[in-house]
C-alpha cells in the first residue's frame, strides 16, 4: 500500500472518517492506527465525502484493500459477481449489483488516488464492473421473462445464448474507458428473426419492458445505493423510438438516416451483455455505414459544426480571469475548451476519414487510435503523444472531481477553496500550481482541435491575398445561359487559356443550377461557389484546358453526391491542381476518376510509394470472410495503388525502374493474397491432395520486376503431390490432375474476375509448356520432362524471366531447382542465335510497328534488347549459373561483370531498355490507344522531362544502335527469308 496519499481538505471530515472507522470494530482500528492506513483513511476522509461514506460502511473491504491490494479485491467482486444465478428472485440481484457497485467503486478510486493502477486499468476496471452486472441483470430479465411465458428461450440455463436481445455498450463504456460517476450509455436491439412467426408480434412489448425493467434494476436507489445512471438516447431517433429497437430497424434507419455523429459514436460500440453474437451481427450490417471507402472530409464539417454548437450552448471557453486559477474556475474539463471531448473528437474524426480505407486504423479506445493515427502518419507522432499525456491528465482531474460526491460532473469548483481542495486531491502542492499544469493541457489540446477543425472554416477557403480575377470570374459565372453577361465571362475564360469559353459558361451556370446529381444539395452548391474559380484557374494551367474541362465535368456528372469531394478539395486546397494535373494529362486517369470517383483519394494519400504492399493489404483483408470479399478489396486496393504509381510517374517523382519495382510488387501481393482464399475455397469442396502443392510463377515483366500501365499477367502455374495418391480427400473428391486443374481455373478466375472497369489483371498462360491448347496447370514431373526434351528456343528464352511468387514451400524448392537445370543445361550457341533471329524477322512480318513510338515492336526496339539478354543468358549460364536474373538491367549488367558482353554494349542496351520502358509507360498513361502517330502535349513534356528535349533524334540514335548490336551479337533479321 502507498505510504503518501493526499493531504485532506478538511481535516475535520478526515477526523470523522477516523472516528466512525474506530468505532466499527477492531478492523476499522486497525487501520486508523497504522500510519500508512491512517493517511489513506484521511485522504478519503478528508476529500471526498462519497468515499468518506462507501468506508464507514465497507470497513471489511477497506480493510481487505490493504492487505491484499486492489487486484485481488477486484477479482473477488467480479468472481461474485459471474457465479450469481440470474434465476435469483429480483431483490437478491439488486442487492448482489449493488453491493458489488460499492465495494468496487471504493477499491478502484483507492487504486486510482494512491497511484497504485494506471488509467487505463482504472477505466477498465469501471467498464468491466458495468458489464458483470448489465450481463447479470440482463440474464436475469431474459430468465424471468421466459419463466413468465413471455419469451420461449432457446436455452433457459443460459439465458443470453440465442436469446436475441443485445446491449450495445457505447461512448466510454464501449471503449473500456468508463470515467467514475459517468452514465452507462447503452442501445438495446433485438432480433425478432430468432422467433417464430407466430410469436413475433408480441416482442415489442417484451423486449421494451425488459429495457424498462432493466433501466430500474440499475438506476433506483435503495438502502444499498445504486448501480448505475442509464442513458439510451443514442439510440436511433430517440424521440420517436421505443427503449428496445428490432435489429432490421436499426439497420434500416443507419443506412437511410444515419448522421455522421452516430458515425462516430459507433466506432465505440460494443455488445457487452445479452445474445453478444446478434450485437456484432449487427455491428457487421452498419460497418458500410461507420467506415465510408471514400476519404470522408464531409465529416470534420459535420462534427466541427456539432463542436460549435456544444460550445454555443454550454459556453465553453476558458475564462478570463486576471490569474490562473481565476481562468478556470467552473470550466468544463470533458466539454470546454481544450477538454476531453476534444480530444475524442479528434480520434474519432480522423478515423472517420481514413478508417475506411485502412481497416488497421479502426478502435474504440482513444489512446490506442491516436496512437495507430500516428504510426500511419495521419496525425504528427509528437502530437498524438501530447494528446495522450493531456488525456490522461485530465482523465484523472475529471476522476477526482466526480469520486468528490459522486456526482456526474466535469465541471472545476466555482470558488476559489473548492479549487484549492481539488488541487490537494490531485497531490498539488497549491492551487497555481496545478491552475498552470491544467491550463498547459487545455491550451495544448485546444490548439490541436483548432489545427484539425478549424485551420479551414466549413464555409470559407483558407486566408489568401485578395484576388481580382477571382471575384471578377464569380461574377461573371453568376448569371443564366443567354443573359448579356456571358460575353464579359468569356472574354475572362479566354484570357485564361479556354478556347470554348461559351460552353465553359453554360456548363458552369448548370452546376449552379444543380443540374447534375452530385450538386443538387445546396450544400454541395456552396463548396463549388467556393471552389470554382480556384478549379478553373488549375484546369487552365493544363496544355488543353478545354479538355482538361470536359474531363472534370464528366467526373463531376457521375458522382452521386459532390459534398464529400468537394470539401476534400476545400479541406485540401492543392488537390485541386493535383486533380488538374491528372485531368489534363491523357485519358487514362481521368478516366479511371469518372468510372471510380473514390480514387480521387489517391490524389492525398502519401507521396511515398508503399514500400509493402502485401502487409497492407494483408490489413485490409482483415475483415474479409468470403473469397468474393477478397476479390473486392484486393482489387479496391490494386487499383488504389496503381493510381499513386500512375500519378508519381506523370508528375514525374519516380523513374521507370521504381515504378516497375513497385507495380510488380503490387502484383506479387495481389497474388499471394488470393492464392489462400481460392485454395481455402477449393479445399471446402474437394478436400486436399496428400502431400500436394500448387504454385504461382511469374514470366514476362512480371517476372522481370518490369511491370508497365496495365501489363498482362503472364504466368505459369505447377503443381506436385504423392505419386501413391489416387483422389483428394473432400465430399467431392477429384483426382490430381483435375484437382489442381480445377484450383488453377478457380484463381485465373478470381483474378480476372471482371466489374464495371473490367479484370484486376489479364492473366496470360500460354507460356507454359502445353501452350494455349492443353491443361492451365502443369504437374513439376511433366514440367520438367518438358524442359529436359521438347522445349524450343524460344520457351527457354521466356524461362529466363520465371520467377516463383507464391506456393507450397517444398514444392517452391524443388521447383526452383528444377527451373535452374533448364536454364543452365548447355545449349548449341549457334542453335540459339539462329532461332532467336529467325523468331524476330517472324515478328516484324507478323507485327509490324505502327509508327516510331512503337517502341517494342520497332527495328531496334525493346524485343531486341531482351533477347539479346536471354539469349546471352542462356549460351552462358551452363558455365556460370550466377548469370542468370530475370531483370533485363540486372541480365545485362551481369553479363558486363562477367566479361561476356562489352561494357559499351551493355551501357547502350541498359539506356535503351530504360528509355524504351519510359516511352511505353508514358504513352499508356497518357494517350489514347496502344500506338499513336503522334504525341500529345503532356505526353511529350513528360517525356522530354524524364528523357530529352529532342525525343525524335534520340529515340531514332537509340534504335539504330541497337539493331546494330542485336545484329553484331545475335543476327541480322532482314537477311532471313521466311
Amino acid at each position: 500500500m502507498p505510504l503518501s496519499w493526499p493531504v485532506p481538505a478538511d481535516p475535520h471530515a478526515a477526523q470523522i472518517l477516523a472516528e466512525r472507522l474506530a468505532a466499527s470494530g477492531t478492523g476499522g482500528q486497525r487501520l486508523v492506527s497504522d500510519p500508512a492506513g491512517a493517511a489513506m483513511c484521511a485522504a478519503i476522509g478528508g476529500n471526498s465525502p462519497y468515499l468518506a461514506d462507501l468506508a464507514a460502511r465497507e470497513v471489511r473491504t477497506l480493510r481487505a484493500f490493504t492487505l491484499f491490494g486492489p487486484d485481488a479485491v477486484i477479482k473477488c467482486i467480479m468472481a461474485r459477481l459471474t457465479a450469481a444465478n440470474p434465476a435469483a428472485p429480483r431483490p437478491e440481484i439488486a442487492r448482489i449489483v449493488r453491493e458489488a457497485k460499492r465495494r468496487a467503486a471504493l477499491v478502484i478510486a483507492l487504486a486510482d488516488i494512491g497511484g497504485i493502477w494506471p488509467l487505463a486499468r482504472i477505466t477498465a476496471a469501471l467498464s468491466d464492473l458495468a458489464e458483470q452486472c448489465l450481463d447479470l441483470c440482463v440474464s436475469h430479465l431474459l430468465r424471468a421473462a421466459h419463466d413468465r411465458g413471455r419469451l420461449r428461450l432457446p436455452d433457459p440455463a443460459h439465458p443470453w445464448q440465442g436469446s436475441g436481445f443485445a446491449v450495445l455498450g457505447m461512448g466510454k463504456l464501449g471503449a473500456r474507458e468508463l470515467n467514475y460517476s459517468s452514465d452507462v450509455d447503452l442501445i438495446l436491439l433485438y432480433d425478432p428473426d430468432l422467433y417464430p412467426a407466430p410469436d413475433r408480434s408480441a416482442l415489442s412489448e417484451v423486449f421494451n419492458h425488459i429495457a424498462r425493467d432493466l433501466v430500474t434494476l440499475l438506476e433506483r436507489r435503495d438502502a444499498n445505493g445504486y448501480v448505475f445512471r442509464v442513458d439510451l438516447r443514442l439510440r436511433p431517433d430517440p424521440g420517436a423510438t421505443p427503449p428496445a429497437i428490432s435489429l432490421p430497424a436499426a439497420v434500416t434507419y443507419y443506412e437511410s438516416m444515419g448522421q455522421n455523429w452516430e458515425r462516430a459514436a459507433m466506432i465505440k460500440a460494443r455488445p457487452l451483455a445479452g445474445d453478444r453474437l446478434a450485437g456484432q451481427r449487427f455491428l457487421d450490417q452498419i460497418k458500410p455505414f461507420i467506415w465510408r471507402r471514400l476519404l470522408d472530409f464531409a465529416a470534420i464539417n459535420d462534427i466541427a459544426i456539432m463542436k460549435r454548437r456544444i460550445d454555443s450552448h454550454k459556453g465553453t471557453a476558458l475564462g478570463r480571469g486576471p490569474d490562473l486559477v481565476s481562468r478556470l474556475l467552473g470550466h468544463d474539463v470533458k466539454l470546454g475548451e481544450g477538454g476531453i471531448r476534444e480530444i475524442e473528437f479528434m480520434a474519432q474524426t480522423l478515423q472517420l476519414v481514413w478508417g475506411g480505407r485502412d481497416p488497421g486504423l479502426r478502435a474504440r479506445e482513444t489512446v490506442v487510435s491516436l496512437e495507430k493515427l500516428a504510426a500511419n502518419g495521419h496525425i504528427k507522432r509528437v502530437v498524438a503523444e501530447q494528446l495522450i499525456e493531456s488525456y490522461g491528465f485530465l482523465r484523472r482531474v475529471e476522476h477526482r472531481i466526480q469520486m468528490t460526491l459522486d456526482r456526474q460532473t466535469h465541471k472545476l469548483p466555482a470558488t476559489g477553496q473548492g479549487f484549492s481542495g481539488l488541487a490537494g486531491f490531485l497531490g498539488f502542492n497549491g492551487a497555481e500550481s496545478f491552475a498552470a499544469s491544467l491550463l498547459a493541457h487545455l491550451e495544448r489540446v485546444r490548439d490541436s482541435h483548432v489545427a484539425l477543425f478549424e485551420r479551414i472554416a466549413p464555409d470559407s477557403m483558407p486566408d489568401v491575398a485578395p484576388d481580382p480575377l477571382d471575384d471578377a470570374i464569380d461574377e461573371a459565372l453568376a448569371i443564366r445561359p443567354g443573359d448579356g453577361a456571358a460575353t464579359n465571362a468569356a472574354a475572362l475564360l479566354a484570357d485564361l487559356g479556354y478556347t470554348d469559353p461559351g460552353r465553359i459558361v453554360n456548363t458552369a451556370a448548370g452546376w449552379r443550377a444543380g443540374h447534375a446529381r452530385a450538386l443538387r444539395s445546396e450544400r454541395a452548391r456552396a463548396l463549388l461557389d467556393l471552389l470554382r474559380s480556384a478549379i478553373l484557374r488549375a484546369l487552365a494551367r493544363q496544355p488543353d484546358p478545354d479538355q482538361a474541362f470536359a474531363r472534370f465535368d464528366r467526373l463531376l456528372t457521375t458522382l452521386p453526391s459532390g459534398v464529400q469531394i468537394l470539401s476534400l478539395f476545400q479541406r485540401n486546397p492543392l488537390l485541386i491542381d493535383r486533380l488538374a494535373t491528372v485531368l489534363g494529362a491523357g485519358p487514362t486517369l481521368a478516366d479511371h476518376l469518372a468510372r471510380v470517383p473514390a480514387a480521387i483519394e489517391g490524389l492525398l494519400a502519401s507521396e511515398e510509394i508503399d514500400p509493402n504492399p502485401a502487409a497492407n493489404l494483408a490489413t485490409q483483408l482483415a475483415d474479409a470472410t468470403l473469397l468474393e470479399d477478397h476479390i473486392v478489396i484486393i482489387r479496391r486496393f490494386v487499383r488504389g495503388e496503381e493510381f499513386r504509381l500512375s500519378l508519381a510517374t506523370i508528375e514525374g517523382r519516380i523513374d521507370v525502374d521504381e515504378a516497375a519495382f513497385a507495380r510488380t510488387a503490387l502484383a506479387d501481393a495481389a497474388i499471394g493474397s488470393l492464392l489462400a482464399p481460392v485454395l481455402a475455397d477449393h479445399q471446402r469442396r474437394f478436400g486436399d491432395i496428400p502431400s500436394g502443392g500448387f504454385a504461382v510463377v511469374a514470366l514476362g515483366k512480371a517476372g522481370g520486376r518490369e511491370m508497365l500501365p496495365r501489363s498482362d499477367l503472364d504466368l505459369m502455374l505447377i503443381y506436385d503431390y504423392d505419386p501413391a495418391a489416387k483422389e483428394s480427400s473432400g465430399p467431392k473428391s477429384l483426382a490430381p490432375a483435375p484437382y489442381f486443374n480445377r484450383l488453377a481455373q478457380g484463381f485465373v478466375a478470381a483474378m480476372t474476375a471482371p466489374d464495371h472497369e473490367g479484370p484486376l489483371y489479364a492473366v496470360d498462360t500460354r507460356l507454359r509448356p502445353s501452350g494455349n491448347k492443353g491443361p492451365v496447370a502443369v504437374s513439376l514431373s511433366a514440367f520438367r520432362r518438358y524442359h529436359e526434351l521438347e522445349a524450343w528456343t524460344w520457351e527457354r528464352m521466356a524461362l529466363t524471366r520465371a520467377r516463383i511468387i507464391a506456393g507450397a514451400p517444398t514444392l517452391t524448392a524443388k521447383l526452383q531447382a528444377s527451373l535452374a537445370a533448364a536454364l543452365t543445361t548447355p545449349q548449341d550457341p549457334a542453335k540459339l542465335r539462329h532461332d532467336a533471329t529467325h523468331m524476330r524477322a517472324r515478328i516484324a512480318r507478323d507485327l509490324p510497328p505502327h509508327g516510331i513510338w512503337d517502341v517494342k515492336l520497332r527495328a531496334g526496339g525493346l524485343i531486341e534488347v531482351e533477347f539479346i539478354a536471354q539469349v546471352l543468358q542462356l549460351i552462358h549460364a551452363p558455365m556460370n549459373p550466377d548469370l542468370l536474373a530475370q531483370n533485363t538491367c540486372d541480365a545485362l549488367a551481369r553479363l558486363a561483370d562477367a566479361g561476356l558482353l562489352a561494357g559499351e554494349d551493355a551501357a547502350l542496351l541498359t539506356r535503351a531498355d530504360r528509355a524504351w520502358r519510359t516511352i511505353q509507360g508514358l504513352i499508356r498513361l497518357m494517350v489514347a490507344g496502344k500506338s499513336p502517330a503522334t504525341l500529345t502535349a503532356p505526353a511529350r513534356a513528360a517525356l522530354a522531362r524524364d528523357l530529352v528535349p529532342d525525343l525524335e533524334p534520340f529515340i531514332s540514335y537509340l534504335a539504330t544502335e541497337v539493331r546494330s548490336t542485336f545484329i553484331r551479337l545475335i543476327g541480322n533479321p532482314e537477311e532471313i527469308t521466311l
